[in-house]
């Protein structure tokens, strides 16, 4: 059997968790970033969900995604009602999932070629 390597026709891929950040690509981020499959937001302003405001979500607009997948660290905390009709009533489906769970959705929808963004908070 011959095996290859097949790159992806977008720019980021999420390599891996680990215990200071998130591996993009060849790196590891340590602080919270938004990442599309052609987008990268280093030093994303939201590091807990329990604060967050609609300032925080502009970044997120800003890309015009139509599924936002919030990783919430290392276990999944769900924001209040009023964030997730924030992107209801704007048409961007909104999942929430602990890290290593939104970079395995990420790179799935990508490779889909999905309008997918992910946001990591660390």
């Amino acid at each position: 059997m011959q095996i290859s390597l097949e790159n992806p026709d977008y720019l980021y891929v999420c390599r891996g968790i680990g215990p200071n950040g998130v591996w993009v690509n060849s790196r590891e981020i340590g602080q919270s970033f938004l990442l599309g499959p052609n987008a990268l937001h280093e030093n994303w302003s939201l590091r807990d969900i329990t604060a967050a405001s609609e300032s925080d979500w502009q970044p997120v607009l800003a890309e015009n995604p139509t599924l936002f997948i919030l990783g919430t660290g290392e276990i999944q905390i769900f924001p209040e009602q009023k964030h997730l009709a924030f992107f209801l009533q704007r048409g961007i489906g909104f999942e929430i999932m602990n890290n290593a769970a939104a970079a395995r959705t990420f790179n799935i929808l990508a490779n889909e070629g999905r309008n997918v963004l992910a946001g990591f908070l660390l």
